[in-house]
């Protein structure tokens, strides 16, 4: 086990710089330009390939950093230089890891790289989860599978919608319900191939911030995959099943929720995200309240701004903190009996939402307009107290902790 250390390894410094270079370089430059075009940046997202920044291997060295830190520190500079470009790079992950979790070493080989493709032909993927009446609320999932025993194919019928790269996408993973009396428990996990029948995106939202990341409904009409495409197969999807059918006979039994708990250990990466959007405005607040000036003399020189920044910095450090702190404690399978997973989101979220309205304030009129990243670092940030998991639902998974109750 790894011991927890702030103090980076060479090699870690060297990727973090990389890393920083590449969104100083690539991925900043074009943010304007895609947050206003509403697109996905397909040309970023082909030179983040090239580097070898889009690609399964660099996720996978990152997440096995035995630290705990590879993730978080990739997602928080990536997220620096712009959380919609930033988003658009790493949202096929999402679909990657649901692969990973649950599939089998076929699956894992067969669909991944598809996923991917390659630097000369980029493709993304989408994770389909949330629903019109089903987001924090899991159990309340609609969508259906049933399984067609005669031609050994699932069909699929159902809407998503909040999807990442949903429609776009290469291959599409799609969570469903299989047997609706088991609740959560109930839910399997399906790949839906390239240019199969049946699945078609539906709205494209149109959203306040991450613009450059494309967002919107997967519509699933009686799309059949062959069998193949359950992920884990159906072996052991039919003794999954089986056990919760015997514990919910059983009665009184309390069972945390998988799905819950599969965010609980991913939120640290959302927490990192929100930390380099902070990070960001931060310093563009920094930068102008030390060259801004006003009656003579700059702006940082006046109480009021000054201690907008120490709060500021310090807020970014403390939700930094505890963002590496869960990620180590994830990687060296440390339990977390506080839900500091939770923690860690909650609090890097509403950093962000604070810092970069501060950030706004200190650049005054300035910061108001398109001519300033402020602004718009703004806007992005408030994704963070609503995706994976609002900061409503972050407080209720964290005071069901300390009670002791189960996570629903």
């Amino acid at each position: 086990m790894a011991e927890f250390t702030m103090e980076l390894s060479d090699e870690q410094k060297e990727v973090r710089d990389w890393l920083h270079g590449f969104a100083a370089d690539v991925i900043r430059p074009a943010a304007a330009e895609w947050d206003e075009r509403e697109e996905t940046p397909w040309p970023v997202i082909q030179e983040a390939a090239k580097v070898g920044i889009y690609s399964l291997d660099f996720y996978a060295q990152q997440y096995f950093d035995s630290t705990g830190l590879g993730i978080p520190m990739a997602m928080e500079e990536l997220f620096w230089g712009d959380a919609g470009i930033a988003l658009s790079i790493v949202g096929t992950g999402l679909a990657a890891v649901g692969v990973l979790a649950n599939g089998t070493e076929e699956q894992i080989g067969t669909w991944i790289p598809q996923m991917y493709g390659d630097a000369n032909d980029v493709k993304v993927a989408a994770f389909c989860s949330s629903e019109p009446d089903a987001g924090s609320d899991v159990a309340s999932m609609r969508t259906r599978a049933v399984y067609d025993e005669a031609k050994d194919e699932w069909v699929l019928n159902g809407t998503k919608t909040w999807a990442t790269n949903g429609g776009i996408a290469n291959v599409h993973v799609v969570v469903a319900v299989v047997d609706p009396d088991l609740g959560s428990k109930g839910h399997a996990s399906f790949i839906v191939p390239p240019n199969t029948p049946g699945l078609s995106q539906g709205q494209k939202f149109k959203k306040h911030g991450i613009r450059a990341s494309h967002t919107a409904e997967v519509v699933l009409d009686n799309v059949r995959v062959p069998g193949s495409c359950l992920l884990g197969g159906k072996e052991k999807l039919d003794a999954r099943l089986a056990r919760a059918r015997e514990k919910a006979k059983k009665g009184g039994e309390r069972v945390k929720n998988a799905a819950m708990a599969t965010f609980e250990a991913s939120r640290p990466a959302v927490g990192a995200m929100a930390v380099g959007t902070a990070r960001a405005a931060y310093e563009v607040a920094l930068e102008y309240a030390q060259t801004r000036e006003q009656f003579g003399r700059p702006i940082i020189d006046n109480q009021g701004v000054a201690f907008q920044l120490a709060d500021m910095r310090t807020s970014i450090d403390a939700a930094r903190l505890l963002v590496w702190r869960a990620s180590w404690m994830a990687i060296n399978g440390k339990p977390f009996t506080a839900a500091e997973g939770s923690m860690s989101k909650l609090f890097a979220s509403e950093t962000a939402k604070k810092v970069t309205a501060q950030a706004v304030q200190i650049l005054g009129g300035n910061g108001y307009t398109r001519e300033y990243p402020a602004e718009r670092m703004h806007r992005d940030s408030a994704i963070y107290t609503i995706f994976e998991g609002t900061s409503e639902i972050q407080r209720l998974v964290i005071a069901r902790t300390l009670a002791g109750m189960p996570i629903r």
